[in-house]
């Protein structure tokens, strides 16, 4: 591609299509580059029986309300639908299967190479991807002489395929207690945690959370300019009876294991336990490779930014977690990002 843009950015997701609202506002020139061929970044690809942690009526991205009941939790499919939907409805210029690959400097901006051998050029990047392709996996003692099944959160779709097996899920956020929970109607289930799962009520004095995080505008605080990221929550949401459950041993709350043998685990205690499969909901780091070459990583492959603005002049980030604040990764906190990133890409531009 001959044409210079303004802007390219990477990523068809929450994060890059509330950037291409505020491009468009802004009248530039841009592209948004999708891996994949469909809307809606990770959203597709997670587990089956996932909802919003926040209600329909805190997860709007900017010029578009979500739709139906404002008090209701979305489920994936919904949010999926929203996203297409808002592509359509702002008609941002998506391109389809276009993983970027690597990423050089060029004539005072930058040079873009897919895997499908294309090339674009852009005075500015906003990177956009998230981090769902890469997947967290702790390294634990025994791991490779294990013989049943390893598997990532991400590669989790529902309960059927474990029917009567003995199943241990990792972690103590939202996603893993959703999954223990679900899968105990199909399978004997427990989840291992480093510490006892901690919960926060969904609902205090008749109101969401989020209703209250808004308020006291711990939501969008914005921790960058004291130099810090905003800090991740450790509690669960209490959406459905959640504590009941692990109270009630549905799932049961174990330490986490010790080490892995052939069969199965080693708790704490010694004692060792036949185990089919193991699922870790342990997380995501993010990871852009092809962004390497131009210094905008250190030596673990983390953004070199603060706030979204990269040490590297032209070179932005929107979606990262704690970006600018706790809500940075959310589809309620996006939008504010992406505008205060394009606001900065508009001044490196003059």
């Amino acid at each position: 591609m001959k044409e210079i843009l303004d802007a390219i950015v990477f990523g068809g997701g929450q994060a890059g299509l509330a950037t291409g609202y505020h491009l468009q506002k802004k009248g530039l020139r841009f592209l948004i580059l999708e891996a994949s061929n469909q809307i809606g970044g990770s959203w597709p690809s997670y587990y089956d029986s996932l909802k919003l942690f926040s209600p329909a009526g805190y997860s709007s991205m900017p010029g578009m309300k979500f739709p139906g009941n404002q008090n209701r939790y979305p489920h994936r499919d919904e949010v999926v639908r929203y996203l297409q939907d808002y592509k359509i409805k702002f008609q941002l210029p998506v391109i389809f299967n276009q993983r970027v690959e690597l990423v050089e400097k060029d004539r005072g901006g930058f040079l873009i190479r897919t895997m499908t051998g294309d090339i674009f050029r852009a005075r500015t990047i906003i990177n956009a991807t998230g981090s769902f392709r890469n997947p967290f996996l702790p390294t634990i003692a025994g791991m490779e002489m294990f013989q049943g099944d390893i598997l990532h959160s991400s590669e989790y779709r529902n309960p059927k395929s474990f029917h009567n097996q003995r199943v241990v899920v990792v972690g103590g956020g939202n996603s893993a207690v959703q999954i223990a929970v679900e899968l105990t109607e199909m399978s004997q289930t427990s989840l291992a945690v480093v510490r006892p799962i901690q919960f926060v009520k969904q609902r205090v004095w008749g109101q969401d959370l989020h209703f209250w995080l808004k308020l006291i505008g711990f939501d969008t605080f914005p921790f960058w300019r004291f130099g810090k990221t905003a800090p991740r929550s450790k509690a669960v949401n209490d959406t459905n009876k959640y504590k009941e459950r692990i109270t009630a041993g549905k799932p049961y709350q174990e330490p986490m294991f010790t080490s892995f043998y052939k069969g199965g685990v080693i708790w704490p205690d010694g004692i060792k336990e036949p185990v089919d499969t193991v699922i870790f909901a342990t997380g995501f780091r993010p990871q852009f490779p092809y962004l390497q070459a131009i210094g905008a990583l250190d030596e673990e492959g983390r953004p070199l930014h603060k706030a979204g603005i990269s040490i590297v002049p032209g070179l932005y980030y929107v979606g990262l977690e704690g970006q600018r604040s706790f809500a940075s990764a959310t589809l309620r906190g996006v939008g504010q990002d992406a505008e205060f990133i394009v606001k900065k890409l508009v001044q490196c531009l003059k």
